[in-house]
């Protein structure tokens, strides 16, 4: 069943439990998403960036958006960090039911003007749209120090950005980053910042940059009030593991030799995220809800 992230992410919101936002770009990274979520009778967000909607063509997500309106369990097709007018245009062109824009890196007047033009643009045609105030990290050896810190979002920011915007979420910048954490790196999410943002904003938050943390500390985001939690670096890497032990290992070149052994791994990830957010069983609290439509697409 398709939805947008209102639908979604209000019953997510009212119930205490976090979506998994899983990143594709391929029918395999698809295929380990979908199923293990059915499996878990969970909701799920298929997320796509930019590039990864670049490389896998509008085609694919004909075949995305068929496979997950026929799927038991509820779905959204998010755009994820998308940059400009053009990106969100292209998205709902592809039947995305929700667009993230983000301006996160702008000056405020800029975050402000794109995020609101970009609203404006899809609640036309029933698409819900997110934001992003403050910047999440980025990881990586070839960043001095290994981390490039990300700006926390401050509560009063938030709540004006909101109200200036219309957006339907907003990710906020606690302390993750995108990617895997190096080994000597120990990433700290402020919760006590979650707490201040929730005090004066009344909209589904999300978290990004959500692989590669501790546990216990994306538990009690999500126990405090965070609704979506994007990954993408930690499933699609325990796919590539499993990719490179099978190939070290046999010469043979079929993808029905290769890949099934690969999306098992994924799916333990996504298995793993799901309870950790809370999700496993949460897909039968969306029945009898109308699956989204866009009547304009």
């Amino acid at each position: 069943m398709l939805l947008n992230m209102n639908q979604m992410l209000a019953v997510a919101k009212k119930n205490h439990f976090a979506v998994g936002a899983y990143n594709v770009s391929n029918a395999e990274l698809l295929k380990s998403a979908v199923e293990q979520c059915e499996a878990d009778n969970a909701p799920g967000i298929i997320a796509v960036h930019p590039t990864e909607m670049a490389y896998a063509k509008d085609d694919f997500f004909a075949y995305v958006l068929q496979r997950i309106k026929n799927s038991k369990v509820p779905f959204v097709l998010h755009l994820d960090h998308g940059d400009t007018i053009d990106n969100v245009a292209r998205a709902i062109h592809n039947g995305f039911s929700s667009v993230m824009i983000d301006g996160s890196l702008a000056s405020w007047e800029d975050n402000v003007a794109i995020t609101k033009q970009t609203v404006d643009m899809c609640h036309l045609l029933g698409v819900t749209v997110e934001g992003e105030l403050g910047t999440i990290g980025q990881t990586g050896n070839h960043i001095k120090e290994h981390l490039q810190n990300g700006i926390y979002t401050q509560p009063e920011d938030a709540k004006k950005f909101v109200e200036e915007t219309g957006v339907d979420t907003l990710a906020i910048g606690i302390g993750t980053a995108h990617g895997i954490y190096p080994s000597d790196v120990t990433p700290k999410i402020r919760i006590d910042i979650l707490k201040d943002i929730m005090a004066v904003v009344d909209k589904p938050l999300v978290l990004h940059g959500g692989s590669s943390n501790p546990d216990d500390q994306i538990s009690e985001a999500v126990k405090t009030g965070i609704s979506k939690v994007n990954i993408s670096s930690d499933y699609k890497y325990a796919f590539f593991v499993k990719a490179r032990e099978v190939l070290a290992n046999d010469e043979g070149w079929d993808p029905n030799n290769l890949f099934p052994v690969c999306i098992e791994e994924a799916k333990k990830v996504v298995h793993h995220k799901n309870d950790l957010f809370g999700a496993i069983g949460k897909a039968s609290l969306y029945d009898g809800m109308a699956p989204w439509r866009n009547e304009f697409l």
